[in-house]
């Protein structure tokens, strides 16, 4: 289960425009630490005015009966596969359970949600205003429990799996009774109405994580992580991009990528931001048509050559639209780097092919 959880998009995370929004206490740390994209540092000896410093979110000690909670905005609206609530470095001060409930504004007629501040009475919800304790009561409000209470361990990893297929915009995350959580992953599936993107006929970046791209798998992940290549904005690093240690061997390296839905590529980009004595010689890139395949299913594909290789360039956007070779349909792109390197974004602008 963990496998296939961590392969799948974050739906929480700050680089994708996710935000923790509300809370009823973040006294010794604020929740904003929740949904950051890196992973959770201690710092032995450092303190703030309130405490201990600590990289996550975390309550005072409740001496009243109830909870703490964290309602946290997704970046991207969709499918919640599972969640990571991770108490890393929390140790004699993690919650001993947690629960986790959602709720999808998307249909909303109203204005959009706004969750005030903590110190406020009242929470707007779909246009109408609730009191804030129902914010306290999963049986309350238009909240629905994704994840029924469990336990937790400290200064580790809790992967969960959700079995809702509803798509979601908002999560509330509900800790017994305080205490501290280091971060929320929300991995899951982007929920798009591509009908309408097709009808359309606009251009959108097929490959981004925001539009469900996905990197299914890549030859090597040494020094830079495959998906921040589909990451919106460009790198802000080195750190930021997906690179390859040196290889010393034959062969070259790559890295496959499920577009969010299958499309007629029209111009591609390879950013190469960064990398100045690391970016790859050449690239090429193939392209195949196999809606919903998985990374084998992909790799024993029928491959046809979209980019032939072409000579890349140090800290440089590369665009390329005349230079692609006319095949068809695509729902996969296979990016070839010769024979290593850094790439920092790649983005497969076309339209949605009709259903």
């Amino acid at each position: 289960m963990e496998r296939n959880l961590t392969a799948l998009a974050d739906l929480a995370s700050a680089r994708v425009g996710g935000r923790a929004v509300a809370t009823n206490d973040d006294f010794f740390a604020p929740m904003s630490n929740l949904i950051k994209a890196e992973p959770a540092v201690f710092i032995p000896g450092k303190y703030t005015a309130r405490g201990k410093w600590m990289d996550g979110w975390e309550s005072r000690r409740q001496r009243t009966p109830g909870h703490d909670w964290c309602v946290v905005e997704l970046g991207i609206r969709g499918v919640i596969r599972g969640v990571n609530v991770d108490t890393r470095f929390f140790t004699g001060n993690y919650p001993s359970h947690c629960s986790i409930e959602a709720l999808d504004v998307h249909e909303a007629k109203g204005p959009r949600e706004s969750f005030r501040t903590k110190r406020e009475t009242r929470i707007s919800i779909l246009g109408r205003a609730i009191p804030k304790k129902a914010t306290r009561d999963p049986q309350a409000g238009p909240w629905t429990t994704i994840l029924e209470k469990v336990a937790l361990r400290g200064d580790s990893e809790n992967l969960f799996a959700v079995k809702d297929s509803r798509a979601w915009t908002h999560v509330r995350l509900n800790i017994f009774p305080d205490g501290g959580v280091a971060r929320l992953r929300v991995y899951g599936d982007a929920e798009i109405d591509w009908t309408r993107i097709a009808r359309s006929k606009g251009v959108l970046d097929l490959a981004s994580i925001v539009n469900g791209g996905l990197v299914l798998g890549a030859s090597d992940m040494h020094f830079g992580a495959k998906d921040n290549m589909i990451m919106p904005g460009r790198a802000k690093d080195m750190g930021d991009g997906w690179e390859t240690r040196r290889r010393r061997g034959p062969g070259h390296d790559w890295a496959i990528v499920r577009l969010g839905a299958p499309g007629a590529i029209g111009r591609v980009e390879i950013d190469t931001n960064h990398f100045k004595g690391n970016f790859p010689d050449s690239a090429s890139i193939e392209a195949c048509f196999k809606p919903g395949a998985d990374l084998d299913e992909a790799t024993n594909g029928s491959w046809a050559e979209l980019l032939p290789p072409t000579k890349l360039r140090a800290s440089h956007r590369h665009f390329f639209s005349k230079e692609l070779r006319q095949v068809g349909p695509v729902s996969h792109v296979r990016l070839n780097t010769f024979p290593d390197g850094g790439i920092s974004r790649l983005r497969v602008h076309g339209t949605v092919a009709p259903a």
